[in-house]
């Protein structure tokens, strides 16, 4: 895709929450990143894979994928399946589903210039479905009120809601690498109730860089993060504190700090790698100054390493145990389960406090060990 359009669905979680971000953006190159790199290889693996069982025509391009390995594929191919066992389902209202990969969707009717691509869209009488994969694994992604998925189901329903009679949207993110196939339907008034309202009134105002600017989560995916004075103001509320010894702070008081200590440090650490890249580039800041950090000493030969000490009479090698995940790749997860059963344990993660929202079990604590004496 040559262009971005400038709100984009992929986008649309955090311009829907905070307008003026999308103008101010657009003053920020895209730097890019590793993470960025290794999805968008997935993206055109998972095309290759569904394409490949489908029958229809593709190219591998594993040989043009810098962050291929077995996990991209075991990915790839679990993605596919899955999309063929939605397929399956589709059949069993409809005749022949329609299936788009990689479609551009289209909702400028409620979004100015807005656009995306959808990775599938399976359309069948009654139902349209909406699949999303997503490679990272940093945070869990829901399908549920997701504005990624339903700006991608508006343009779907743009496509196709005049041929085929749908009353029902299903919504699916495909998240293998944390085991995530989190699924969410929605009637197709409710959506399109949505659309004509809240998402066509703030589309206008992030169109025409007015708005509210609001800080939150969503701002660790914004381009302007570091230099952005809501999102400043927003963390130095906790200032308001002065800093004083934890030991004298109320319990709600801390309770509202550790909402937002996570969000100030991630704030501190992106404002400090900001300053970095601009005082490399010449950017003088009062009492700073850019140094070498400590380095390691390293070899710049390991193999004439190897060689060499061979030759003085020493062996350069240490043997070593094979870590875990690598012992399960050379076995295979099912012998690796046979033969090493009771000789592998998972032991209690560190404790963490973590909000309520999260997913695991709460541990007990001391005082709720007592109580149970």
């Amino acid at each position: 895709m040559g262009r971005h359009a400038l709100l984009s669905a992929s986008s649309s979680h955090r311009w829907l929450a905070c307008p003026p971000s999308a103008r101010l953006c657009e003053n920020y190159k895209d730097t890019g990143s590793e993470y960025a790199q290794q999805g968008t290889d997935a993206h055109s693996l998972c095309e290759h894979k569904l394409k490949l069982s489908l029958g229809m025509e593709t190219t591998d391009p594993t040989a043009g994928l810098s962050f291929y390995d077995d996990e991209m594929e075991e990915c790839a191919c679990g993605y596919a399946e899955y999309v063929l066992s939605l397929v399956e389902e589709a059949k069993k209202t409809c005749k022949d589903p329609v299936v788009l990969i990689e479609q551009r969707l289209d909702f400028s009717r409620y979004v100015e210039e807005g656009f995306g691509t959808g990775d599938c869209v399976i359309i069948a009488d009654g139902t349209l479905y909406i699949i999303d994969y997503k490679h990272g694994k940093g945070v869990e992604v829901s399908a549920e009120g997701n504005p990624q998925m339903m700006l991608y189901a508006l343009g779907a329903l743009e496509l196709f809601d005049g041929i085929y009679d749908i009353d029902t949207v299903r919504m699916a993110i495909y998240q293998p690498r944390r085991e995530n196939v989190s699924v969410y339907a929605m009637a197709k008034d409710d959506l399109l109730q949505w659309a004509e309202g809240e998402l066509s009134e703030k589309a206008k105002l992030a169109y025409a860089g007015e708005g509210e600017f609001c800080a939150g989560e969503h701002c660790k995916f914004c381009k302007a993060k570091a230099v952005c004075r809501k999102r400043a103001e927003y963390n130095l509320e906790l200032a308001k504190y002065d800093f004083e010894m934890p030991a004298t702070l109320e319990d709600d008081e801390i309770a509202a700090i550790l909402v937002k200590a996570d969000e100030l440090a991630a704030w501190a650490a992106d404002v400090k790698e900001f300053a970095l890249q601009q005082a490399l580039s010449g950017v003088k800041y009062d009492g700073f100054k850019v140094v070498a950090g400590r380095s390691n000493r390293k070899y710049t030969d390991e193999q004439a390493v190897a060689d060499t000490v061979k030759k003085a009479g020493f062996d350069p090698y240490e043997p070593k145990l094979l870590g875990i995940t690598a012992m399960e790749k050379l076995l295979g997860k099912k012998k690796f389960a046979e033969v090493l059963k009771g000789l592998v344990e998972k032991p209690q993660g560190k404790p963490a406090l973590v909000p309520e929202s999260d997913k695991r079990p709460e541990m007990n604590t001391a005082q709720e060990d007592f109580k149970e004496e």
